[in-house]
């Protein structure tokens, strides 16, 4: 850290000087034109350029203020004396888009590392917060490595209904579940509709989105407090314009996004993650971003973590009752963290240029049902495990803090179903052959198989069980869930049934045991009955004959892998272009 602090940008050598600080041809058409946009040479010329990569979108809910954001933080970013340049991305709607948006993070990815690389872009904030879009950003700005702050668009405000506090996605399968059962009415249902949204903003509950701005300040790449404020309080545009002012700062200290990407800054975002209760995409995600940082992230690194790490965040799914409001205005994480600080490398840099020892020195937690003490955690040790064995020899994920623990270890008959629509057609149908202690069976649902692994993961409960009072049982699948999600959902099994993996050769009536305990997942059959079946599994037909499906079948990577395109990952530095 003494070398980084020693670092110092003049304004000849800043990236942006090769676009906008020559004495040439191409250098004058450059002022030329951006003076086009009613701005004087002083505007920009000597200054740092400040790109904002901005998700905002009509079509994406959780983005709905980010315009707003954008002129906070240029607003910043003039004060500070830096020359601020918005460029719109494509969006990532977590509810809207169709297959999933998990296909179209990389893309995302690529857009943000390649917008920029292609423009004079010194520093950059990026703008974002719906699920695939956070990591998305941050891996695109790290394979670029540029200075790098990353602003979460925030939670949505706390829902409610009839007295009742309501949980992004936790209560939409709550209250299906009554609907599909009569339990409520229709009018009903469509007061919780109306009423479960209710400000711009990201899923309040503890989901993918919350889990991965939290990631993202323990990484260090947020301002340090950031991750929680809600969407419409004033304080978010406050944060935004910090932004802007410290962007500016980092690049005259040329203090750039692997700067901060360290080993142990990885470990203290898993940490977090645990911690926290958080999303099951986060491995994934996390996966995934360690690779364009050159750091080796593992999937047994999680169960390591896990082990010692208690749940401390009291926020749903995992927790009872209370959301990320709440959380915030409890003391957000850095007082969180500063809990459980024996657990974490404080020494790790954050964007703001401290350490987050020094970020969460004087953090306090000012309430203690809502942030749990370390002799009251929500779970002993953390909300998710990996899980290995004859039927994912690549691993699987397992959300243990949100499902019912008498499933811990289970042995049950397997029902399987070739897909989603297979699963649709058959699940509420009374004479299917289920009951409590069957263990439902989704293939075709991963990265190459949905495609772009949809969150299918949380199979609905079969209707003639729901009669009976059953709300949980153990699925299987190498699908992902929303993190909003809970259950006892086996998840991202790899390698996937659409390559050939041992998911694709699971007939009905096979045994399945789990035991998170032993962190084991096993069709009790000898391998030479498995071998057998092999010999009779052909691969389905490739899907896409063209366009950026066809990309992503031949490029995308298994989920122990993070799904990350091949082509992608490593830090194999990319000159700049050429200026002729």
């Amino acid at each position: 850290m003494n070398d980084i602090k020693k670092r110092k940008k003049t304004p000849e050598t800043l990236r942006s000087h090769r676009w906008y600080g020559a004495q040439d041809l191409r250098a004058f058409g450059h002022r030329s034109r951006t003076m086009q946009m009613e701005l004087d040479r002083e505007d920009f010329v000597g200054k740092p350029v400040i790109g904002i990569v901005n998700t905002w979108s009509e079509i994406n809910p959780c983005h709905t203020h980010l315009r707003a954001r954008a002129d906070n933080v240029k607003r910043g970013v003039w004060q500070a004396g830096g020359f601020p340049v918005e460029l719109p991305a494509i969006t990532l709607a977590e509810t809207i888009q169709k297959p999933t948006t998990m296909m179209y993070r990389n893309l995302l990815a690529m857009e943000t590392e390649e917008l920029l690389r292609s423009y004079p872009i010194d520093g950059v904030v990026l703008l974002g917060g719906c699920d695939k879009t956070t990591p998305a950003l941050v891996m695109g700005a790290t394979s670029m490595n540029l200075p790098t702050i990353f602003l979460p668009a925030g939670p949505m405000l706390t829902a409610r209904w009839r007295g009742q506090t309501l949980g992004s996605g936790s209560d939409q399968w709550k209250y299906w579940d009554e609907r599909r059962m009569g339990n409520i009415t229709e009018e009903e249902h469509r007061e919780v509709e109306a009423s479960i949204a209710r400000s711009p903003g990201t899923c309040m509950t503890m989901g993918t989105a919350s889990t991965m701005a939290a990631i993202c300040e323990a990484l260090g790449v947020s301002l340090a407090g950031a991750s929680s404020i809600p969407a419409p309080d004033s304080g978010h545009g406050r944060m935004a314009a910090q932004c802007g002012k410290r962007i500016v700062e980092m690049v005259w200290e040329d203090l750039k996004i692997r700067d901060i990407l360290t080993p142990e800054a990885f470990h203290n975002a898993a940490t977090t993650l645990m911690t926290n209760g958080g999303s099951t995409n986060a491995v994934i995600h996390l996966v995934a971003m360690a690779g364009r940082a050159g750091v080796n992230l593992g999937l047994d690194d999680f169960n390591a973590i896990s082990a010692r790490t208690p749940v401390l965040a009291n926020i749903r799914p995992v927790g009872d009752k209370y959301l990320m409001e709440d959380f915030h205005y409890a003391g957000g994480l850095p007082a969180l963290l500063r809990e459980i600080q024996d657990l974490l490398h404080l020494d790790a840099l954050n964007c703001n240029g401290k350490t987050l020892g020094e970020n969460i020195s004087h953090a306090k937690i000012w309430n203690d049902d809502v942030i749990r003490r370390r002799d009251n955690p929500v779970k002993a040790d953390g909300g998710l495990v990996v899980l290995r064995g004859n039927l994912a020899p690549d691993g699987a994920v397992l959300k243990t803090g949100a499902m019912d623990q008498r499933f811990l270890q289970h042995t049950g008959r397997a029902v399987v179903f070739d897909s989603y629509d297979h699963m649709m057609d058959l699940i509420d149908r009374d004479d299917l052959d289920v009951d409590g202690d069957s263990v439902l069976v989704l293939r075709n649902a991963g990265p190459l198989g949905g495609p772009g692994m949809p969150e299918w993961g949380m199979m609905p409960i079969p209707r003639k069980l729901l009669k009976q009072g059953i709300r949980d049982m153990v699925r299987i699948s190498d699908a992902r869930m929303s993190g909003t999600s809970y259950g006892t959902c086996v998840l991202h099994v790899a390698p996937e049934s659409w390559v050939g993996g041992p998911l694709a050769l699971i007939q009905t009536g096979d045994t399945i045991r789990l035991d998170a305990h032993a962190k084991t997942l096993e069709v009790l059959l000898p391998d030479e009955a498995l071998a057998e079946r092999r010999k009779n599994w052909t691969r389905p037909a490739e899907r896409f004959p063209r366009g950026y499906g066809k990309l992503v079948m031949a490029h995308i990577q298994q989920a122990d892998k993070g799904c990350d395109f091949d082509f992608l990952m490593g830090t194999e530095p990319i000159p700049d272009p050429e200026i002729h």
